[in-house]
């Protein structure tokens, strides 16, 4: 086990047919773990809401915020808050709906964090969609990459302690969801890797379904898939100009 890590398994509490999982992970986890209570989208303070303001970076994000993106934004600040608080070098920040291979998983987790470093912010993804600019590191079949535009998704991270530092003082404010964010590092300057293969699997659809995505009509989704498609574009773009940090 991990001793110089600390895990924080993001679970809101009303979704109490996740807490079997949340469990499931606490025991499997490569580290010690504490559940930290999600904010919920639904009962948002005024200072939460308040501190999303569209259109502070370029490219524009196309999409206002829905509640729940807004929650989960809060939630990963108050991880990244933990990290920087708690003194450990890097926080493992999971979502509650996920399973992993644990053996395989610990190996992940300790490859991010011999060689990702306290200013280093490390994914373990869900699916391989990233190119590599370069190999980090390996263990096996187990890759530590520097991505040439880092992909969505923030089920699964090892946060060190300067990253989380920079990345608290970076959203203050912020404009788009955090995935995205995190896909800019020529806002953030924090060097984003990635680990793969992780094992992580999201569960959700087992769990209850997820707990931000709405149903949109079929026109309103056209038109959001379109949005969507220019805006990954464009983040491509300023990835490859901006190079690695």
């Amino acid at each position: 086990m991990q001793k110089d890590l600390h895990g924080f398994i993001i679970h809101l509490r009303r979704a109490t047919r996740r807490q079997p999982q949340v469990a499931w992970i606490r025991g499997h986890a490569p580290c010690e773990v504490s559940v930290v209570d999600a904010t919920d989208g639904a009962e948002l303070t005024p200072a939460q809401r308040e501190s999303y303001v569209a259109g502070i970076h370029q490219p524009a994000y196309p999409f206002a915020l829905r509640p729940g993106e807004l929650g989960a934004f809060h939630s990963h600040r108050e991880c990244w808050r933990r990290i920087v608080a708690g003194g450990h070098r890097a926080g493992l920040i999971l979502e509650d709906d996920l399973e992993f291979d644990p053996s395989v998983f610990a190996r992940a987790v300790s490859l991010a964090a011999e060689h990702g470093g306290e200013d280093c912010y490390v994914r373990f993804p869900l699916r391989s969609r990233e190119a590599s600019l370069a190999v980090i590191a390996r263990d096996g079949e187990l890759a530590l990459i520097r991505p040439e535009v880092i992909a969505l998704g923030a089920v699964g991270q090892l946060v060190g302690r300067e990253a989380a530092r920079r990345l608290l003082a970076a959203t203050e404010r912020f404009d788009r969801p955090v995935d995205t964010f995190l896909q800019m590092r020529w806002i953030h300057g924090v060097e984003v890797l990635s680990v793969w293969p992780s094992t992580l699997r999201e569960i959700s659809a087992d769990l209850g379904g997820s707990l931000i995505q709405q149903r949109t009509p079929l026109l309103a989704k056209l038109r959001r898939e379109f949005d969507r498609y220019r805006y990954r574009r464009a983040v491509a773009k300023f990835s490859r100009q901006s190079g690695p940090t």
